[in-house]
């Protein structure tokens, strides 16, 4: 499936969707049983004159699956999520791999996710932050709940989003048509850069336009964000914020500021 707003894939293999030329550069792969291997930092940041870092965000749709990097490995069952900044290979099971390019991450495995969301969204939705942006600007991993009966507001994001229906099943609504959602399906929201196309009633829509629609079923969505506007700040942080000298935070003591430099 395929329209100005949403692209969507059964459960596949290998690269899905190739979105490098962003301004938020991103891939999208799925790995089915078969192992699989990613590769970490490789190609030249001539800014910096050292390797261009890369984030991988993971997360296993279904089955035991080994993660397996330089000096380690972790089992990981079926809702469990990760992201690493190496090089590693999957074995057995399945999911999708979203490889963030031009940020370093760090390495978290968690989950499974949970029946709902720890945030109120929109219209009846909750969601949590499963991987945080590691400074504000960076890519995130997150987990939207939809109860049964939700019906959302349209609307559109400012980068894309990209994702996997985790549980249950529902209608992703679009003016250029509707894609119905089932569990393992894998999909690409497409950013709204301002462009227009014509819908289906031959009025002209914003890219990217959609909304969600459940009815009797729940459902659970994966969602990976290139970017954010929210997040911890070199002078914006619990450590620094709650550090006290002669009663006045240290973020608002410059002489006393670490300046460091900063790969991210």
């Amino acid at each position: 499936m395929n329209n100005p707003s949403f692209t969507s894939w059964d459960k596949s293999n290998g690269l899905l969707y190739d979105y490098s030329k962003n301004e938020y550069p991103t891939k999208l792969y799925a790995w089915n049983q078969a192992p699989t291997t990613f590769s970490g930092a490789s190609k030249l940041d001539s800014a910096k004159n050292m390797p261009l870092s890369v984030t991988y965000y993971g997360y296993v749709f279904e089955g035991d699956t080994q993660l397996s990097l330089s000096n380690n490995s972790y089992n990981l069952k079926t809702g469990m999520y990760f992201s690493c900044t190496e090089r590693f290979t999957l074995s057995g099971g399945s999911g999708i791999i979203i490889k963030r390019i031009g940020e370093k991450g760090m390495f978290v495995i968690g989950g499974a996710i949970e029946e709902r969301g720890r945030l109120n969204y929109i219209d009846g939705c909750t969601d949590s932050l499963l991987i945080p942006p590691t400074l504000m600007g960076n890519a995130c991993l997150n987990h939207l709940h939809f109860p049964a009966g939700i019906d959302q507001t349209m609307h559109t994001h400012p980068s894309m989003r990209v994702g996997m229906v985790a549980k249950g099943n529902g209608n992703c609504i679009t003016p250029f048509g509707d894609v119905e959602l089932y569990t393992g399906q894998i999909f690409i929201i497409h950013q709204e850069t301002g462009k227009k196309s014509q819908g289906l009633n031959n009025k002209d829509y914003l890219e990217g336009s959609h909304c969600f629609q459940t009815f009797d079923s729940t459902m659970d969505v994966i969602a990976y964000h290139p970017d954010s506007d929210y997040g911890p700040q070199h002078e914006e942080h619990p450590m620094i914020n709650m550090t006290i000298v002669d009663g006045i935070s240290a973020k608002n003591i410059d002489t006393i500021k670490s300046k460091v430099y900063n790969d991210q």
